[in-house]
């Protein structure tokens, strides 16, 4: 990489960032809709993204870039990306080898909070 590539000016005009340059990336598996992590890109990642088809992700954590499954070997194959309608979320669809989350499971959603729910909440949003 020559380093003189950017994303497309069309494309990052669109996007809202947060105030570090970030948007966040829900990742998705491309055929059965299963969300598997949440990510942040910045317009390099993104653009990395887009012209690699491999999924790259600004770790905050560590101060750089990313690919899914370079350590680990659980890659992430892009299939599309789109852009939320306010500019501030992508949805990347992918197709996900061996575990999506660091801690070995298959999405990073696995701990399920306890809702109120019932007849009374539903009669009274009818």
């Amino acid at each position: 990489m020559s380093g003189t590539e950017q994303l497309d000016p069309g494309i990052a005009a669109r996007l809202k960032r947060d105030r570090d340059g970030l948007v966040a990336a829900v990742v998705r598996q491309h055929d059965t809709g299963e969300v598997l992590m949440l990510a942040w890109m910045d317009d390099e990642a993104l653009r990395r993204t887009l012209s690699t088809g491999r999924a790259t992700y600004w770790s905050r954590s560590r101060g750089e870039y990313w690919v899914k499954g370079a350590t680990s070997g659980h890659h992430q194959f892009v299939k599309s990306v789109a852009l939320d309608c306010d500019g501030d979320a992508l949805l990347i669809s992918v197709d996900q080898v061996g575990p999506a989350c660091h801690t070995g499971t298959r999405t990073c959603f696995t701990d399920e909070l306890p809702v109120q729910t019932g007849e009374l909440f539903q009669e009274s949003h009818r």
